[in-house]
């Protein structure tokens, strides 16, 4: 038996008005996700309680059947295993994004999806002009990068970027938590603010600028924490596994989970992904592999635009383009094969960020038998008989363990 998992990231949504006050996913044309609902089991899935920060990290973790409780140590650790950056168990390790200020407001949390030749070069600078003996950034790919200390507190409360466009960002600097995190939060926070001098002037933003770009003029660190200690999936179910993602995060989690991270070819995390790539290096990992976990960005990036055709749209490519191949795929090879596809979290276009809530799943394969439900949104699998999930339960499930 194998299993396949499919994660559009932030699929999940409200009703939007252009879209006659359906939800992205009512309206994408999207037969084989749809396929999946109708010969399958529906029901919905608690990715982040009411007590854990609404990100993709917490998100992805429970998907995937940990504790976020016990495991969760902020998203940078986890990107920075994707990256190859060893930590020691001392260090702290947090993401940080170039970002654009505008009027001191946070205009674009990922810099106009700055390019990552781009980002290298502003890192390698702030590397020389703000590194130190405690401090080292390490570049990743287009606005997701990586600081590390060596001494301080990880006690912060931070403050996602692409959770608050449009608010002043000298109201959303780094705050301790306790009085040791103290010296880290001012020294985080004279780093920003020091990179408002070093990058407004500097020739990649220049050159963005004459290109009608947002320069990444900001650096902004969040999700702080140390290395995680997690089980793997061979430990916890004796199965091997593989992830294909284009997001470190995804990675991050995948290392630390024992899964192989397949690297795809024009991988973006953009709408613009390589689909069919994905699909492919899905149906190779299957040969020797007992579970596939594979990870779409574009349907947050589009949610965090608060582009609602976009998102339908990205929705429509995961179907057509990935999950249909992959079906086919599966069943022109007689792979015999359980498949979820699933959100980690809402991304509402009407809002921009994450939000917490149960998100629709649907599971279909050996041991599903149909239940009503004929399509797949986050009101039709209400009436599915998985009901509502929280925990490891999604992953025991498709597992029947």
């Amino acid at each position: 038996m194998r299993f396949i998992v499919f994660l559009g990231d932030g699929m999940a949504d409200y009703p939007v008005p252009e879209l006659g006050d359906r939800t992205p996913l009512q309206v994408a044309n999207k037969p084989a996700i749809d396929r999946i609902a109708h010969q399958g089991r529906c029901g919905t899935l608690v990715t982040v309680e009411d007590d854990m920060p609404p990100g993709s990290e917490v998100a992805n973790l429970t998907v995937l059947g940990y504790d976020p409780y016990q495991v969760f140590q902020g998203r940078g650790v986890i990107e920075a295993a994707s990256m190859g950056v060893r930590l020691e168990d001392t260090d702290i390790g947090m993401r940080c994004n170039l970002i654009c200020i505008e009027d001191g407001r946070i205009k674009s949390h990922s810099a106009g999806h700055i390019s990552t030749e781009e980002a290298a070069e502003l890192v390698e600078y702030l590397n020389q002009e703000l590194g130190s003996d405690n401090a080292r950034f390490y570049p990743g790919i287009s606005y997701r990068h990586l600081l590390v200390l060596k001494q301080g507190s990880a006690d912060l409360e931070c403050f996602p970027p692409h959770d608050h466009l449009g608010e002043p960002a000298s109201g959303l600097l780094v705050r301790p938590r306790k009085d040791e995190a103290k010296p880290t939060a001012e020294l985080l926070n004279s780093m920003i603010r020091r990179s408002w001098e070093l990058l407004e002037d500097h020739p990649v933003n220049r050159k963005r600028r004459e290109q009608d770009k947002d320069p990444g003029n900001s650096i902004w660190v969040w999700s702080p924490g140390r290395k995680p200690k997690m089980a793997t999936f061979k430990q916890s179910y004796g199965i091997t596994g593989a992830v294909i993602s284009a997001v470190d995060l995804i990675k991050g989690i995948g290392v630390y989970a024992g899964l192989d991270v397949i690297e795809v070819e024009g991988a973006t995390g953009l709408i613009d992904t390589n689909y069919e790539g994905k699909a492919d290096a899905c149906l190779a990992a299957l040969a020797d592999h007992d579970f596939v976990y594979v990870h779409v960005e574009a349907s947050d990036e589009a949610g965090h635009a608060r582009d609602a055709k976009q998102k339908v749209q990205s929705i429509e490519y995961l179907d057509s383009r990935l999950i249909a191949r992959v079906m086919k795929g599966i069943e022109n090879r007689g792979i015999e094969a359980r498949v979820a596809v699933l959100p980690d979290h809402a991304t509402p276009v009407s809002k921009g960020n994450h939000i917490r809530g149960p998100v629709p799943v649907a599971i279909m394969g050996p041991g599903f038998e149909p239940d009503p439900v004929k399509v797949y949104d986050e009101e039709s699998v209400l009436a599915g008989v998985l009901g509502e999930m929280h925990g490891d339960r999604f992953l025991k499930t498709l597992l029947a363990r």
